[in-house]
């Protein structure tokens, strides 16, 4: 199958996969803290790299349905949080094609 292409960032203060160290998100794109994951605290990120999707499905989360789909790293296949494809209701359209990611499944690196 061939070795997967990987980015790395730049910025000095990166989020990386807690397993493989893999570079995930750019601290600049967050743009919340303030989210629940599957397994407790989530950011919400305006990008991320190094990620692959799962199938789309439709959960009811904590604000009402979307359509999400997991997100894994493409170096160890850890499922890291889910993407946001569709939110139902109004109020939560800001969220389309954003990224959820765990807290306890990235790890800080760079100058903090």
């Amino acid at each position: 199958m061939g070795r997967p292409f990987k980015q790395y960032l730049n910025g000095p203060r990166i989020y990386s996969c807690t397993r493989c160290r893999c570079h995930i998100a750019d601290h600049d794109e967050i743009i919340s803290k303030g989210f629940q994951g599957r397994h407790g605290r989530a950011y919400l990120f305006s990008t991320a790299v190094n990620i692959t999707l799962g199938p789309k499905e439709d959960r009811y989360l904590m604000t009402g349905l979307h359509t999400v789909a997991d997100i894994y790293c493409t170096s160890c296949n850890t499922v890291l949080g889910w993407k946001y494809e569709q939110a139902f209701e109004e109020t939560q359209k800001y969220k389309e094609g954003k990224f959820i990611i765990e807290k306890s499944n990235v790890m800080k690196e760079g100058s903090w």
